[in-house]
């Protein structure tokens, strides 16, 4: 009997999963997941997160021209941590999201750089993947699971990210900031709380792959994490923010719309886990990159339309459920 049409899951696992593991790679490593996706004319491009046996993290760009086989790794690490002029990347580079910024011809990466003091968020761009440059610390610690916008809003640059320093007491949300040069944040507002009680979102949140624009505003996912007695559950979610004012959620899915479910999901490194951090849109297919248990990199592809059509069926966005004492900012 066929599933009724609201239990079927608008992103479909490619059969060919995992697409990539650490048996791939040309290199000794750990682990191989969490990668930013890019098109780069018609190649698509992977910054993979690659754990080496230390634990240390850096990134390694993997080429394919039809986005699923016959990936081109480098050859060595492609951006690796650099502590001895930016200490804040001492414990590695991780989780790197890829905007592509129309304006300058660049494309920007925000990724977690591992301090002394714990996770904060760091800029890069670069024109080629073979060449960056720093941009440096965006926020302080602990802050991570970041992306820019590819367009600027009244003048300014607009990055998504989710401050921690404070989860055990209040949670951690994801919040809006706002720059004039990349370099100086500031204007914070919050952006989405998490729920609490039973939610498949409490307590913690946090975006995955960077805003996509569509015919309904910008299109982002993000991922609740649910503590349960045998361990943390990663899902995935979907919201969508207005195009002009991306501080307004117009929709929220109450209901995850991905989440672990096979073998190289739920058991890995860390077990019952899907963290993408980018996904690519080309011709109406939504190809969405993700991690595996910290262990491998997936895909799964949806219809743009069916997704859009999905959330524009939800109500429109109105914040429930909140902590006590929470307010959103709008």
């Amino acid at each position: 009997m066929a599933k009724a049409k609201w239990h079927r899951e608008l992103f479909e696992r490619h059969p060919a999963n995992p697409i990539l593991t650490v048996d791939a790679w040309p290199y000794p490593a750990n682990a191989v997941f969490n990668a930013g996706a890019v098109l780069v004319g018609q190649t698509t491009l992977l910054l993979v997160r690659v754990e080496d046996r230390r634990g240390i993290s850096h990134l390694c760009a993997a080429r394919s021209a039809d986005g699923v086989f016959g990936w081109q790794i480098d050859q060595k690490p492609t951006f690796c941590a650099d502590p001895a002029n930016y200490p804040e990347e001492l414990y590695g580079v991780e989780d790197p999201r890829i905007t592509f910024v129309s304006e300058t011809g660049e494309y920007l990466i925000a990724y977690t750089a591992y301090s002394q003091s714990g996770p904060l968020v760091s800029l890069a761009r670069t024109r080629d993947f073979v060449s960056f440059e720093r941009l440096g610390a965006a926020m302080a610690p602990d802050d991570k699971d970041a992306a820019v916008f590819p367009v600027r809003f009244g003048g300014r640059w607009a990055m998504i990210h989710r401050p921690s320093s404070n989860i055990e007491s209040h949670g951690a949300h994801m919040w809006l900031s706002y720059s004039p040069d990349l370099k100086h944040w500031g204007d914070f507002r919050a952006l989405m709380w998490a729920r609490h009680g039973g939610w498949w979102d409490a307590g913690k949140i946090g975006l995955n792959c960077p805003p996509l624009l569509t015919a309904h505003g910008w299109l982002i996912m993000y991922h609740g994490v649910r503590i349960t007695a045998a361990g943390a559950i990663y899902r995935l979610g979907l919201a969508l923010l207005d195009e002009h004012e991306p501080s307004k959620v117009l929709r929220r899915t109450d209901e995850w719309v991905f989440g672990p479910r096979e073998p190289y999901e739920r058991s890995g490194d860390v077990a019952d886990v899907v963290f993408p951090c980018g996904w690519v849109l080309q011709q109406g297919q939504l190809r969405l990159y993700y991690g595996g248990a910290d262990t491998c990199v997936a895909l799964a592809t949806a219809n743009i339309g069916e997704v859009l059509a999905y959330l524009m069926a939800l109500p429109p966005y109105s914040p429930q459920n909140l902590p006590v004492g929470f307010h959103e900012r709008f």
